[in-house]
């Protein structure tokens, strides 16, 4: 990694060897890896404080990394101290930011070491009691819920947004692939004309292996069109349509220029919903369901200074899963404590434990997802988009051992059967120049390339000769349009033959959680006894039955469109109805 250091008035003096006088500030700078290539980090310091620390150059995702750009500098400045709290769901940049700060004091003579203390807390202030109103509240900043906020708003209520992260986007920003619809125009410019919506039901309900709710899925498939043309008329067209695995058709909708679709409409939805004037607090925690007469109410909130009680005429719950809950999972799958999970931290299952203790039902609560491709360093999905542009998955011996793009829980199961558990999935610089995440994954480092197949057989420590073969065979199938070994029939349009060879090691991991709150189809949550609760709705990974027993990949997205256009639509009409309601 490469270093930036200047050095002001002390250079001359640390050349001879000088130390530091007491109390004397630098001004240094330094270089921390961030998950799209250099963090350079300016720090004003002397040997007891950090006076000012300034992010100079940096290219980190809008919305994640960013957000620990904008906040942690300031952070680690009012604290003196670099062991502060890295920013929620950007640890990358996070620990970019401290490693930068950490060698630029490092460089400019002065040991890191007594910034490396955690502070002590300051004892707790009390809270201030603080009343709000709205017509709906959204609880989630997710997919679902900013989907949601915009509907609703869009339909005349009034939405506030409570979200316990200090960003928006929840797993929503690590959907890589893209949204899979039905009868899209999109499909028809392509020429895709087998891809209909009652295809699209019995793929998703063959990949859920039948136990998906079949009227929620019906009311997806049927409602995915009319969701792509909503997403473009407020700004974020998903024109490329591609397959995914799981499906025996193309219905992976996704961005124009490749760019990973779950951080492209949270940012998209985000814009919208400052267009609008969507009020989103951050870094507030929802703890309890409102009730009054049965009926859903409000919400009960807490940040750092505040304890909130929040008043609206319809509640929306869009909280997302609980893979980042071991606890949870647990309880359902002892199995899984040693796994590694692809979830943000705050997919801690919030939202269906609020909506239990108000007398909601739950369902499908011990399915939970493992995803093929997890890069286990670091815990980072590789997306299933790369199969789907043409990618392949190997063993330790060098050898194809599944259908590739099977659904995610056989593929799973398949690598957990090869040697070590694990495999590696190859592809080529074709699919690099076509494919924003394959560039992204070369880039921190993920994968070992090699010139020929020989190189790249080499370079992943498997059989030369075997491997070669494997590559030779699977391009001759790609030729022919069959895949005679596994019966792949997807993700077929080009081979792996450009030059140079790319290589990550994968693994299974926790991916995604296919039980939640019990919905009926206007996403009204459902009570043990199978009645509605009046005023309360529920969104997206937080609410169970649309995916059954195994998730499709592409499924996600739609499922949080669809079914947040029609939670924001129903909650409005709700609070509409009830602000126009005589008294009792």
């Amino acid at each position: 990694m490469k270093k930036i250091l200047t050095w002001v008035l002390v250079l001359a003096m640390l050349a001879m060897g000088a130390a530091l006088a007491e109390g004397e500030k630098i001004t240094a700078q330094g270089v921390g890896q961030g998950i799209d290539g250099d963090v350079v980090v300016q720090v004003v310091a002397d040997a007891t404080t950090l006076y000012e620390v300034e992010v100079l150059e940096q290219n980190e995702t809008v919305g994640i990394g960013s957000i620990a750009v904008e906040k942690l500098p300031g952070a680690i400045v009012e604290a003196n101290s670099i062991a502060v709290d890295g920013i929620a769901g950007a640890t990358v940049t996070s620990n970019a930011i401290k490693d930068a700060i950490q060698a630029a004091l490092t460089d400019a003579g002065i040991d890191p070491a007594p910034f490396m203390v955690e502070q002590a807390a300051g004892e707790a202030a009390e809270k201030t009691a603080v009343t709000l109103d709205c017509d709906v509240v959204i609880v989630g900043a997710g997919g679902a819920g900013l989907t949601a906020a915009v509907r609703a708003t869009q339909a005349g209520a009034k939405v506030l947004v409570l979200e316990k992260m200090p960003m928006v986007g929840g797993n929503s920003l690590k959907a890589s692939g893209g949204m899979n619809c039905a009868g899209t125009k999109f499909q028809e410019a392509a020429g895709i004309v087998d891809s209909g919506v009652q295809e699209f039901i019995e793929d998703t309900m063959n990949g859920g292996h039948q136990l998906n709710d079949l009227a929620l899925v019906t009311t997806m498939a049927e409602n995915s069109a009319e969701a792509v043309e909503w997403l473009e008329s407020i700004g974020a067209p998903l024109p490329r349509v591609a397959a995914t695995g799981g499906t025996t058709h193309k219905y992976l909708h996704s961005p124009e220029d490749g760019s990973p679709v779950g951080a492209y409409l949270v940012a998209k939805l985000g814009e919208e919903a400052e267009k609008q004037g969507i009020e989103i607090m951050l870094n507030t925690t929802a703890t309890e369901i409102l009730m009054d007469g049965g009926a859903a109410v409000g919400v009960k909130a807490n940040d750092a200074e505040h304890e909130y009680t929040v008043n609206a005429k319809a509640v929306i719950l869009a909280t997302g899963g609980f893979g980042a809950n071991f606890e949870l999972m647990c309880s359902f799958n002892p199995s899984l404590a040693n796994a590694v999970t692809t979830n943000h931290p705050g997919a801690t299952g919030d939202g269906i434990l609020m909506a239990e203790a108000v007398g909601a039902a739950t369902v499908d609560m011990d399915q939970i997802q493992l995803h093929p491709t997890v890069y286990q360093a670091t815990s980072m999905l590789v997306s299933e988009k790369m199969r789907s542009l043409g990618a392949i998955l190997v063993n330790q011996e060098g050898r194809r051992f599944c259908n590739d793009l099977a659904t995610r829980d056989a593929v799973s199961a398949a690598e957990l059967e090869q040697t070590g558990g694990y495999a590696y999935i190859i592809f080529d610089q074709n699919l690099v120049d076509n494919n924003k995440s394959a560039k992204q994954y070369i880039e921190l480092g993920m994968a070992v390339t090699g010139d020929t197949y020989e190189a790249l057989a080499q370079a992943m420590g498997v059989d030369e000769a075997a491997f070669v073969e494997t590559m030779n065979t699977w391009n001759a199938a790609v030729a022919a349009g069959e895949d005679a070994e596994f019966g792949r029939n997807n993700g077929m349009d080009a081979d792996l033959s450009t030059a140079p060879f790319y290589a990550i090691q994968i693994a299974p991991g926790i991916h995604h959680t296919m039980g939640g709150i019990k919905i009926d189809t206007d996403t009204e949550v459902i009570d043990t006894e199978g009645n509605p609760i009046p005023g309360l709705f529920a969104a997206g990974e937080t609410t169970g039955g649309v995916h059954g027993g195994n998730r499709i990949g592409g499924n996600a997205v739609c499922d949080f469109v669809v079914f947040g256009r029609i939670a924001g639509a129903q909650a409005a009409a709700y609070a509409a109805a009830a602000e126009v309601a005589p008294a009792a």
